[in-house]
């Protein structure tokens, strides 16, 4: 069959659909099978497109099997064909070989092609899950920007784009979102999964890994790799430590990501609905990398280090041991979790009274 509107359709719905030419035109062959089946009661056949000729070529085809009788170890999805009538239709064939029939689709039932138009939707349909899949696994563990298009008690219901939903649940937001329907916001992709009725992309804004998408995101010397976040920890909607450091002499980690007027650092807490991030250096020193990572409470001292255990002891001055220690311990126990040390921590006059020297 010579069908030049049914190769400028494949373009057609290609373009529309995102999906390339060839995985439609597989999706076409299998659905001119299943309408083969349909009209002849058996998928014995070979379908070839050729798109340089504008055509389309079904062929039914049969297994030649000796006269005595058919042979049952063939490939049971050959249709059998003695060997007296296939050579009806072919003189010099022999057993063993496939005989094939030029059928033409236009001779198809009515109900054929009806389940060829519901077999190439539904593959359609099937490719298009699979490469919306594809697209966002690529991006699990990933940030991306959602706009949200509904809210309820319990969820807020995103549009991720590529015509797929999903449902940010409000256990999963900070405590400080608060959106409205057709805001944009960011939310972390913590997996991708592939369901029954297509892709379904579970997403979060409590994950630290979110503020290390936006530091990458919205810094460049983060993204370029010129400042590394070596630390995080996180009070997700409440603070966030983040220990960073330059790998070039000549750039002020610190300031590339606080940047100009506190732009930067500005446009994160912003994305977080306000949660404060505190950025501290790091150091290759233990006694440096220990200080810094408790600031903004100044450190006296560093002493008792245990490399082993990674423990140590902290000192600070009287009237900063609170500051030192954060509300309900929060300073130092995202200190402990960016590097990974045990941090205890005296106030001076408490060192003195227990003979320590520092």
């Amino acid at each position: 069959m010579v069908s030049k509107e049914f190769f400028r359709l494949l373009e057609v719905i290609a373009d529309e659909r995102g999906i390339s030419v060839d995985l439609i035109t597989d999706a076409f062959i299998k659905g001119m099978i299943v309408a083969f089946k349909k009209s002849k009661g058996h998928t014995s056949c070979r379908v070839e497109v050729n798109p340089e000729k504008n055509e389309i070529l079904v062929f039914e085809q049969h297994l030649v099997v000796p006269d005595e009788g058919y042979d049952l170890e063939a490939d049971p999805t050959l249709k059998q064909m003695k060997l007296s009538e296939a050579r009806q239709h072919k003189a010099r064939i022999k057993v063993g070989d496939i005989l094939e029939e030029f059928i033409n689709p236009k001779e198809f039932s009515q109900t054929a092609v009806v389940n060829l138009k519901n077999v190439l939707n539904q593959n359609l349909k099937n490719i298009e899950k699979e490469n919306v899949y594809q697209f966002f696994k690529l991006k699990e563990k990933e940030m991306v920007i959602a706009k949200v298009i509904g809210e309820d008690e319990e969820y807020y219901r995103l549009d991720l784009g590529k015509e797929l939903t999903t449902l940010l649940p409000k256990r999963e937001a900070l405590p400080t979102d608060k959106f409205d329907v057709g805001e944009s916001i960011k939310v972390y992709i913590a997996s991708v999964e592939m369901k029954t009725k297509g892709p379904k992309v579970l997403v979060t804004r409590l994950d630290k890994s979110l503020v290390t998408r936006l530091f990458e995101n919205l810094i460049p010397e983060v993204k370029s790799g010129v400042v590394e976040i070596m630390g995080i920890a996180r009070d997700p909607g409440d603070r966030t430590k983040v220990g960073v450091m330059s790998n070039d002499k000549n750039v002020d980690a610190i300031g590339a990501c606080i940047g100009e007027e506190s732009s930067r650092i500005r446009e994160i807490v912003r994305a977080l609905s306000g949660e404060k991030v505190d950025l501290f250096l790091w150091s290759t020193n233990e006694r440096d990398l220990i200080a810094n990572s408790l600031q903004p409470a100044e450190v006296l001292a560093v002493t008792q280090i245990n490399p082993i255990k990674r423990t140590t002891l902290a000192i600070v001055k009287d009237d900063k041991l609170s500051l030192a220690i954060g509300k309900g311990g929060q300073n130092v126990k995202l200190a402990v979790q960016a590097i990974n040390w045990k941090i205890d921590i005296k106030s001076a006059s408490m060192a003195e009274a227990e003979g320590i020297i520092f």
